[in-house]
């Protein structure tokens, strides 16, 4: 079983808010490596309903047959109501990997939110 113990912080001034910290993972298994893992985040809420972000992480290789990797990200957060959201995402490794990924993911938060 992974597991995956962090450190967090979050600061918030006007519309900007940006977050990160690091962590270690904890990867057992054949072949494997626990990890080390950073990133940071900052992303503006820059209309009503429209939130743009990029963030950039790394993680030391997982697995004995694999290297570091650093990835680079950009997204968007769309509010189309209260409590309801749309997120995408997509990015590359610039080290590390030749990969891409990208999700687009729908959000539904209880309760108000700051």
């Amino acid at each position: 079983m992974r597991a995956f113990l962090p450190v967090w912080v979050q600061k918030s001034f006007g519309a900007w808010t940006t977050y990160g910290g690091g962590g270690y993972w904890i990867n057992p298994g054949a072949g494997n490596r626990d990890t080390w893992f950073a990133g940071w985040q900052l992303q503006v809420h820059a209309t009503s309903f429209l939130t743009p972000g990029v963030e950039l992480y790394y993680q030391t290789a997982p697995a004995n047959d694999r290297v570091s990797e650093v990835h680079f990200n950009a997204g968007l957060i769309l509010d189309i109501g209260e409590s309801h959201h749309v997120l995408f995402s997509a990015g590359r490794a610039f080290h590390g990997c030749d990969c891409s990924h990208a999700y687009a993911a729908y959000l539904v938060t209880f309760g108000p939110c700051p």
